[in-house]
């Protein structure tokens, strides 16, 4: 579904299934030492409804919205943007990939506790102005 080299830099495929995409940024990176694994930022690409967590989509309707979402942390993550078909999500995921490494991605609004001294690190690592 989606080709490695379309992604931003940094980001890798880190599990690819027929219903659900895992992107992770930096994995060399969020391993515990220089930060935190489980701020590891990822992004989930699956079939399913807004209101649901990517691994509880089962028994889904035919026409169900492919859904593209970022997540900071497990229970951090960016509104999920909508796709009718994989190719499109997979084509926004890749965008999102791209906006992420560069910098255009706030991630400290969607914090609903400020983490200065790991956003300062986070924004030497994508190159974003604080």
């Amino acid at each position: 579904m989606l080709d490695e080299a379309a992604l931003g830099e940094g980001w890798t495929v880190w599990n690819a299934e027929d219903d659900r995409v895992i992107l992770a940024y930096r994995p060399d990176v969020f391993n515990g030492a220089e930060f935190p694994s489980p701020c590891l930022p990822t992004i989930y690409v699956t079939r399913g409804r807004r209101t649901r967590r990517p691994e509880g989509n089962r028994n889904l309707p035919p026409d169900a919205p492919w859904m593209v979402t970022l997540f900071l942390e497990p229970e951090v993550n960016r509104d999920p943007d909508a796709y009718d078909t994989p190719a499109a999500a997979a084509e926004g995921a890749a965008e999102l990939s791209h906006r992420f490494a560069d910098g255009e991605v706030d991630y400290r609004d969607l914090y609903q506790v400020p983490r200065e001294d790991y956003f300062e690190r986070l924004d030497e690592l994508t190159g974003r102005e604080p």
